[in-house]
């Protein structure tokens, strides 16, 4: 679609003062998508030279906000931890168009903060922070599950850009599992539920995605029975925390998000019970 409005595009690399009706650019795969008649420039990131994934010393994954899903999903080919499987998952989760696959960037995923967006998935599952920069090249970190504060709001000030987003070696080396539903075979996800198992201690973690309008995190110390995760989720999201549009009313997304979770409880309990017997 044509933005009839902007009348500028300038490239990210000359920082210039932000000014009402700007917006990044990442890989425009949103933007371009539907009317924007409060833009009037573009600051295009395609230049910024940021590394699409960087391998810490300390284990952990550096995924620059311009690394496209292509590019993740190729990535994630080449990972021997055992969240591996969780990359692709997600990546696979747009459903997307060769075009949107080559051109969406993680970054811009997240920063449309949609309930369904698969980005804030995975890495909201793997312990994710962003690191935000401002205007003033000031620097600030935010966990991914708190930078989402519902459907299409995150904690973006004005100007502020998302940098990149770190996955913790140790969430890398965690057991995980993935369900997801949607109302049609290619259709948008309606919940999305991933689970994480720290073989170290035990630990457990549930996460509820696109059934509800920001993420909801549920961590355990130990695999959490069936009734202990139920009752946590139903006291965390409230009736309007289930999402509400076209692609599913809140009582089936409850519904859903409840099931998955479950299935997911018992596929990482039961691999839990699998390697304590092997001891």
């Amino acid at each position: 679609m044509d933005l009839n409005t902007v009348t500028d595009v300038r490239d990210a690399r000359l920082r210039e003062p932000w000014r009402p009706g700007d917006a990044w650019l990442g890989g425009g795969t949103y933007l371009f998508s539907e009317p924007q008649p409060h833009l009037r420039r573009l600051r295009d990131l395609s230049r910024m030279g940021w590394e699409p994934l960087t391998r810490r010393p300390d284990g952990s994954l550096e995924i620059a906000a311009t690394c496209t899903i292509a590019q993740l999903s190729r990535h994630a080919r080449t990972l021997d931890e055992a969240a591996a499987p969780l990359f692709e998952q997600c990546c696979r989760a747009f459903l997307a168009s060769f075009k949107i696959w080559n051109m969406a960037t993680v970054g811009g995923n997240l920063c449309n903060g949609l309930p369904a967006g698969p980005m804030i998935s995975l890495t909201a599952a793997l312990d994710g922070s962003c690191l935000l920069q401002a205007q003033d090249g000031s620097l600030r970190r935010v966990d991914v599950v708190d930078f989402i504060t519902g459907a299409g709001r995150k904690d973006l000030a004005e100007g502020e850009l998302l940098r990149s987003v770190t996955l913790p070696g140790r969430a890398l080396r965690r057991r995980t599992a993935f369900r997801q539903a949607s109302l049609y075979g290619l259709g948008r996800s309606g919940a999305l539920v991933t689970g994480t198992l720290d073989p170290l201690d035990g630990s457990t973690a549930v996460t509820i995605t696109a059934a509800t309008v920001r993420p909801y995190r549920f961590w355990f110390p130990l695999p959490p029975e069936r009734d202990q995760l139920r009752r946590a989720i139903v006291s965390a999201v409230a009736d309007d925390g289930w999402f509400d549009d076209i692609h599913g009313l809140p009582a089936w997304r409850r519904h859903m998000g409840l099931r998955l979770a479950e299935e997911v409880r018992r596929e990482l309990a039961t691999s839990h019970g699998s390697e304590e017997g092997a001891r």
